[in-house]
């Protein structure tokens, strides 16, 4: 499913977008973690601050679904890797668009990172709820 542009915008311009990946069981939800998103071509993405052993980016790996809070709206998932290598072009244009929402600070650097860029996470949603 793609993003409904309406939703989408709304997610772009907030700062308050909080990740949660299922936990082993597949059903319930782990504890919410705050993290930085970007839009890009109409598509949501997250990178893990501290890269690929981020417990949130390993569950989000694994279990390739979970739920965002943001923008008001709490939004089931699925979650997929980004692989920078194979495309270098959407790793640029992702810390293209962390410069532009974030640029003033100081966890920029660690954002654009080798460490945080290998682990990107592309959002796609499910289903929305209100």
């Amino acid at each position: 499913m793609e993003w409904l542009e309406a939703e989408l915008a709304r997610i772009a311009t907030t700062d308050d977008l909080h990740i949660s990946p299922l936990r082993d069981d597949g059903t319930t939800y782990g504890t919410p973690t705050w993290i930085w998103s970007v839009v890009v071509e109409d598509v949501l993405y997250v990178r893990a601050y501290n890269g690929q052993r981020s417990r949130w980016y390993q569950a989000a790996i694994k279990q390739k679904a979970g739920r965002i809070i943001a923008a008001g709206m709490t939004i089931d998932v699925g979650f997929e890797p980004v692989d920078g290598a194979v495309n270098e072009a959407i790793d640029e244009a992702i810390d293209e668009a962390y410069r532009a929402k974030y640029g003033n600070s100081s966890y920029l650097g660690s954002m654009i990172s080798p460490r945080a860029r290998a682990a990107t996470v592309r959002i796609a949603p499910f289903t929305i709820k209100d």
